[in-house]
Order: structure tokens, then sequence, then C-alpha cells
């Protein structure tokens, strides 16, 4: 039935792009400005063909994360209508909190209530940060097919069949969104497709602890990259007295394709550490909790080692690019 499931899914998402590609290609343009890696306007309608081959997984016996997946839908509406009009900030970041608030009370209530609002924060911080990195070819993607494909097999392995079968359909929809998005991208996820797809790393990431699927830790790793990246970014930016909510190009991906490594260079450098973190969750899931925890560590001290070595590239690349006095 998964090669059922992940046929299915790939086509439906295909013919949804082809649609986008051919009938709606000037429709909901990302234009090239200051702080974009692209250097001509890009549909971002991607997302709308990733959860359009999500949904065949609800005639595959997905049913019981039918919350997760509805909340995910309302948040693709509402980040479609963003898309076009800029919405307040305001009011997208109360949707992101409301909704992931209502998906940790469903999935883990009664639980002690500070747990609770910690959980429902990281589950709102993994719907943004996606967003955050939806910023180069092929990156987005990339990770959505590896992310959602090592959920898939995890919950296979564990007999959550539910589970299983949700994500291995966003990872055949991001595959499929892939073929079009890897450099040179001919359509982006846009915020109707990065907004749910991170809702649903950090939904389904708790799906997965409830249900005995995985440790907690286990979607932090496997999104390691994703979640430093940003997190990273984040910190230094306050540190800096930046204003945080303006858009930027100071992402670790961002340096790596502005130093020279290219689109190409940078999701070949990111899906190998999103590969190695996977691998390392996969191996130890059901491992002693001391090696879990000396795997996670490790893994920590890898990214962290990763995240220095860009650092200092940067540095020496930005000194090298100012004007002799």
């Amino acid at each position: 039935m998964a090669a059922l499931v992940a046929l299915v899914a790939f086509l439906v998402s295909l013919a949804v792009l082809r649609v986008l590609l051919t009938r709606f290609a000037a429709f909901a343009l990302d234009r090239p400005n200051a702080r974009s890696l692209h250097e001509r306007p890009v549909p971002r309608t991607g997302g709308v063909a990733v959860l359009a081959g999500a949904t065949v997984a609800f005639g595959f016996g997905a049913t019981p994360l039918w919350l997760p997946a509805l909340l995910a839908a309302a948040l693709a509406v509402l980040s479609f209508v963003d898309d076009l009009s800029h919405m307040p900030t305001v009011v997208r970041l109360f949707a992101h909190l409301a909704s992931a608030g209502l998906v940790a009370w469903y999935l883990l209530s009664p639980m002690n209530a500070l747990v609770l609002v910690a959980l429902a924060l990281a589950v709102a911080w993994t719907t943004n940060l996606y967003n955050f990195m939806d910023g180069s070819d092929g990156l987005a993607g990339g990770m959505s097919l590896i992310g959602f494909g090592a959920y898939a097999i995890a919950a296979r392995m564990a007999g959550d069949q539910a589970l299983a079968v949700l994500a291995l359909a966003l990872c055949a929809g991001a595959a499929a969104f892939l073929l079009y998005n890897f450099h040179p991208a001919r359509i982006f996820l846009g915020d109707v497709g990065s907004i749910p797809l991170g809702f649903l790393a950090g939904a389904l990431g708790l799906a997965g602890w409830v249900n005995d699927a995985w440790p907690l830790w286990f979607p932090a790793l496997v999104f390691a990259p994703f979640m430093c990246d940003a997190t990273l970014t984040l910190l230094k930016r306050v540190l800096r007295r930046e204003r945080v909510w303006q858009a930027h190009r100071d992402h670790y991906y961002q340096r790596l394709v502005r130093m020279g490594f290219g689109h190409k260079g940078a999701a070949w450098i990111e899906y190998a550490a999103m590969l190695g973190c996977v691998l390392v969750a996969l191996a130890v899931r059901t491992a002693p909790p001391a090696l879990q925890a000396g795997a996670v560590a490790g893994a920590a001290v890898v990214l962290a080692g990763v995240a220095v070595w860009v650092d200092v590239r940067w540095a020496r690349f930005t000194r090298g690019a100012e004007p002799a006095a």
C-alpha cells in the first residue's frame, strides 16, 4: 500500500503543478528585490500542489490525524491570502499561535500547563522557521522530502499507520514539487506551502511522540539543520538589535549561496546535513536513553561546527568584498 500512496500523491501533485505552471504561471509572482536570491519573477503557488498530493492520505487511513490536517489547510488558505495581499504580521502570528495551541491541546491534554505551552510554542516556531528557510532553490522542497520521509519510515517501523501514510504522502508531494523547484526553480512553495508544511512538521512530530512512534527529540533532530539555521540567525539578529521581523539575507544557507556555492551547492550541503541527522535519528530511535542523548549531543556538535565553518568563511568573504581604502 505504501507504494500506491506514494505514487498517487506524487501524480496528484505533479498534475496540479502542471496546471499551475501552464494556466497560472503569472499568478502570485514572487518578484526579486534587494533581499532575494532569485533574479526573475517566479510563481509562489507550489505549496498548493504539495498539499493537494497530501490529501490522498485520507483515502488510505490517515483520518485519525484530521485535526492537524484541517488546521494546516486553514493556515494554507490564510497564507495564500497573505501571498496575495500581505496580511498584517500580528494577524498571521495570532493564527500560527492559535493553531499550534489547539493542536498541542488536542494531542497532549491533559498535561502540565507549562509543558503544554512550551510545546505549542515549539510548533509555532517550526511553522515560521519553515517560511524563513524557503528562500533558495530546492532547499525547502528537499528538506520536506527528507524530513517527512524520515517521519514515514519511523512511523511505519512503529506501526503507526495513519502517521506513516500522511507523512509518506507529504514526502511524495514534495518529491513532485522538487522536480520544478530545484535550481533553476520554476516555482516556489510560497507561504501557502511553507507555513502549513512547517506546522505539520511540528504537529506530526508531537503526534508521533504521543503515539510512541519516536522520542520527543526525534522531530527536532530530523529537522535540525532547518531549526539550527533559523534559530541561530534569529538570535544573532536579536543580539545585533536588528528588526527581526524584516526580510534579510543572513541565513546560513543564504550566505552559502552568496559565497559562491550557488543554489545547487547550498542545497546539497543542507541535504547532506539533514540526511546525516535523519540517519542518526533513525538509528538510535529505540536505543537506550544514554545512547540517544549521546547521539543528539554529537549531532549538535557537528552542526555547530558547520555553523562556525560558514561564519569563518563568511567573515573572510565579506572582508575580501570590502573596497580598498
